[in-house]
């Protein structure tokens, strides 16, 4: 299967692949801290690339599904309207009306 059927797989092996630093830190994880929490190494590597992807994501003020789409488009301009085409499905899914939507994420409802 391509990569780009996984976006978020894709998403994470970019933001790794810009911080050296973190891989480095992950390369040298504790396997007794794994241990203890049930994990095997792999998953607790997994788990702690996943905690400062979404700590990355906080920090920019974007959800981690939004930092995903941000790392795998292939410009502003796409990353701009993929997201606000998504938040258009989730403001459908919730019944809120677009404008008020708009508003409570601070998003500009156009492209």
């Amino acid at each position: 299967m391509a990569i780009d059927q996984y976006p978020h797989e894709q998403a994470l092996g970019t933001f790794l692949e810009q911080r050296p630093e973190l891989r480095e830190q992950l390369d040298h994880l504790n396997p007794l801290e794994a241990r203890a929490r049930g994990e095997t190494p792999a998953q607790y590597r997994a788990e702690r690339l996943h905690e400062a992807f979404e700590a990355e994501a906080e920090r920019l003020g974007l959800f981690a599904w939004e930092l995903s789409l941000q790392l795998t488009t292939a410009s502003p301009e796409e990353f701009r309207a993929q997201r606000l085409e998504v938040h258009k499905e989730v403001a459908e899914m919730a019944g809120m009306p677009w404008a008020e939507y708009c508003a409570l994420h601070q998003l500009d409802p156009q492209p």
